[in-house]
């Protein structure tokens, strides 16, 4: 039997028999989506106008400060009048279960469609600045600050931009009102926020702070990239204050524009109104000639599939809703509102129909119980520059699925679904959603990059699906406190703590002791190589050692110079904290240099490469990495037989620890099991957070945030041009007698 299509992006999901089949004046057709807070729906009045209707659960309701927060937001959104701000249709703040519709646009994101489509052009990017511009000047002249001003809150209609989200806005004068959060507190969006957010000076922020997120907005728009770049947050928050804006690719015509909404000082920023007028060359019109052609086939899809919802929903009372009048699809088609969906810490994030399920049951009705066959996703990239590490995942995961299948007492059968994203962070998030919008799917292996899983990240936080990482260890996939990465369990070290056990082996085990040692940052992937460099300072200075750190421009210019200023400073440890390419001329130029210190680097330099690359001035280094040669475990035997008949070879890294996140996630499924139904696959992070797995490759435990307990990172020496394998590298600096601390590890021997 031909297996059924997995839903389009923007389709609803349905009503669960718990969903009311009405609210208010509104008949509910389906969900866009659900978290912690509660549910937005999507709703129909008796004269067929669509609504984003968002209901807080009763629980959170009962908080005070939760419903003063609501209260505030209602209030605020209402204070608003602007065509190009999402209008409040109707709202209770005092209901047992307080709710709020606004009117309901079937676009994207302004986030969404770069990331799918790239920047937008001059004319569009005119167009964009001045609408947002237009509802930032009637957000301040009612006498509010936005605070949020991210492509996140600015959804596209093809009659111009929405600004929505006004969950986090408060009073411009600070004093009068009484603030819900705290003054030390940062409030808003790092890469999108103004020095003086960055900073929490409170008094300080205010209409001005609004220009200049929306200065980084279009900038973002203008180059696919935020202007102070992407990584940690404290790295964002310092370019923000100190840095000036990277805005290479900005249209010449809008960069005196930019320059001046990104001053620093607030008071040398242009107000909205006068940015407004600065950008007004024309106003759009229904032709959408603003937009490029895939945004607007984006927005002409979903605005079909809106065209075509049922009359009636199976949870809906008898009475049929009355057909929707002539201009129900001109209202669709030009609609101005926004969906809104509650997220972790007090904040409201924009919501579209982007083709997450939204953290329900799917799209589509479950299959029957007894189908009892359900589906493991991969993401990862199997065809572009890291292509080696995802295919090796990719057979892990087809070994895991053959052996739980071919057990006697399987509760179940298990399927596998691939979403090949390229190792590209643009294709990253519609990746993701080839897999969450489909039902089956209960949960993901992958993905097998940072950035890739970076930009996937709003697709699998909004449904909820658990996603198990064995290689991606960019330290934002897991962020509880910006409401990031609620449903990831990452089965490897994130990177800072990777370079922080590098740091102790060099102290433990260097043949002469370290006063001095070398940390090198190349640039070239600058998130990766800072949280290195981050963590390896942290794990020196702890122990009393004051390391010598220079930073090479992206490119590793300037390399070879570098190196030997370090060498002639005293350095007696070196540690590498970049990409493969970089570390191979450094291994080149340290032995030309004579330099006998320990050499070490982490997991983007671990592979051929180096090996290849670096020749005989590799041996001797020692590179840290979140995997384990299967050949020594030999609870790895038989998988390692497996492999090498399935596909003829040994296993390649990642392969194993792959299986083991199958197995992981296979027996929470398993134990969830109950009476031939699938269980709530939204549970399961939660559940999986909590487990523990003694694996082929070892043991896992997390802690909450979904991160791995213990070390994770592995090391190997090089020796006659191949990896050695060592042993985990030590949980703790060495104790004052020189002998490492027991490691931690997750893994056990």
């Amino acid at each position: 039997m031909p297996s059924r299509p997995a839903p389009a992006a923007g389709d609803l999901a349905p009503l669960l028999p718990a969903d009311p089949s009405a609210i208010a004046g509104y008949r509910l057709l389906g969900r866009l989506g659900a978290g912690g807070m509660g549910v937005v729906y999507l709703g129909r009045t008796d004269a067929g106008e669509l609504a984003a209707v968002k209901v807080t659960l009763a629980d959170r309701a009962e908080r005070t400060d939760f419903r003063s927060r609501f209260r505030r937001e209602v209030e605020a959104a209402r204070r608003v009048v602007s065509p190009w701000a999402v209008p409040v249709l109707g709202a209770d703040p005092d209901a047992p279960e307080p709710w709020l519709a606004t009117a309901f646009v079937p676009g994207p994101s302004l986030g969404e469609a770069v990331l799918a489509h790239g920047p937008l052009p001059e004319r569009g990017l005119r167009i964009l600045g001045g609408a947002v511009a237009r509802a930032l000047a009637a957000v301040h002249a009612a006498g509010l600050v936005h605070r949020d001003v991210k492509p996140a809150n600015v959804l596209l209609a093809v009659d111009g931009p929405r600004l929505i989200d006004f969950g986090i806005a408060r009073a411009a004068d600070p004093a009068g009102e009484t603030a819900l959060t705290g003054t030390d507190m940062v409030v808003g969006t790092p890469g999108f926020l103004a020095p003086e957010q960055a900073e929490a000076r409170t008094e300080d922020v205010g209409p001005a702070s609004d220009v200049f997120a929306l200065g980084c907005l279009l900038a973002y728009a203008a180059t696919g990239r935020p202007p102070f770049g992407t990584g940690a947050v404290d790295a964002l928050m310092y370019r923000t204050v100190h840095d000036e804006p990277d805005l290479a690719g900005v249209p010449d015509g809008l960069l005196p524009l930019l320059r001046g909404c990104l001053a620093k000082d607030p008071a040398a920023r242009p107000t909205a109104e006068q940015l407004a007028g600065r950008l007004a060359e024309d106003t759009p019109g229904a032709a959408a000639d603003w937009l490029p052609a895939p945004v607007v086939r984006t927005i002409a899809e979903r605005s079909a599939r809106m065209l075509a919802l049922p009359d009636i929903d199976p949870t809906s009372t008898p009475a049929a809703a009355p057909p929707a009048g002539p201009g129900r699809r001109r209202f669709l088609l030009l609609a101005g509102g926004a969906g809104l969906l509650a997220a972790g810490g007090g904040t409201w994030l924009a919501l579209r129909d982007d083709g997450g399920n939204g953290g329900t049951e799917g799209k589509r009705p479950a299959p029957p119980p007894k189908a009892r066959k359900w589906t493991i996703g991969v993401q990862a990239d199997l065809s572009g520059p890291g292509k080696a590490v995802g295919q090796a995942q990719e057979r892990g995961v087809r070994l895991a699925v053959e052996a739980f299948n071919s057990r006697a007492d399987k509760p179940f059968t298990l399927d596998v679904k691939v979403s090949d994203d390229r190792g590209d962070q643009h294709r990253g998030a519609a990746a993701a959603r080839v897999l969450t919008s489909d039902p089956d799917v209960l949960g993901i292996i992958g993905p097998s990059h940072d950035y890739t899983g970076y930009a996937a990240l709003p697709a699998y936080d909004e449904a909820r699906l658990p996603v198990l990482t064995v290689s991606a260890g960019y330290n934002l996939l897991t962020n509880p406190g910006l409401g990031q990465g609620l449903s990831v369990v990452r089965l490897c070290s994130r990177h800072n703590y990777a370079a922080l056990y590098l740091a102790y082996h060099v102290l433990a085990k260097s043949p002469r002791p370290v006063t001095r040692p070398g940390l090198l940052q190349d640039r070239t992937d600058e998130n990766y190589s800072w949280q290195y460099v981050v963590g390896a300072s942290i794990g020196f200075k702890g122990s009393g050692v004051l390391p010598h750190p220079r930073v090479v421009p992206a490119g590793a210019k300037r390399l070879e110079r570098v190196l030997g200023e370090m060498v002639d400073a005293g350095i007696d440890a070196y540690l590498h904290a970049g990409l493969a390419p970089s570390a191979v001329r450094a291994a080149k130029t340290l032995d030309a240099l004579g330099f006998t210190g320990m050499r070490i680097t982490g997991q983007h330099v671990y592979g051929d490469e180096f090996l290849r690359g670096a020749g005989a001035a590799a041996e001797g280094w020692v590179v840290g990495a979140p995997v384990v040669p299967p050949g020594i475990r030999k609870q790895a035997a038989a998988f390692v037989a497996a492999h090498r008949a399935r596909f003829g070879t040994d296993p390649a890294p990642y392969a194993g620890e792959a299986y083991d996140a199958v197995t992981l996630l296979a027996g929470e499924v398993a134990k969830a099991f109950k009476g031939g139904r699938r269980p709530d696959r939204t549970t399961l992070p939660g559940l999986l957070r909590k487990a523990t797995h003694k694996g082929i490759m070892g043991e896992y435990g997390f802690v909450e945030d979904g991160n791995l307990t213990g070390v994770g990172t592995f090391l190997y020496t090089v020796r006659n041009g191949r990896y050695e394998p060592m042993d985990w590298a030590p949980s703790a600096p060495p104790t004052p007698k020189g002998t490492p601390k027991p490691a931690s590890a997750p893994q056990g021997t």
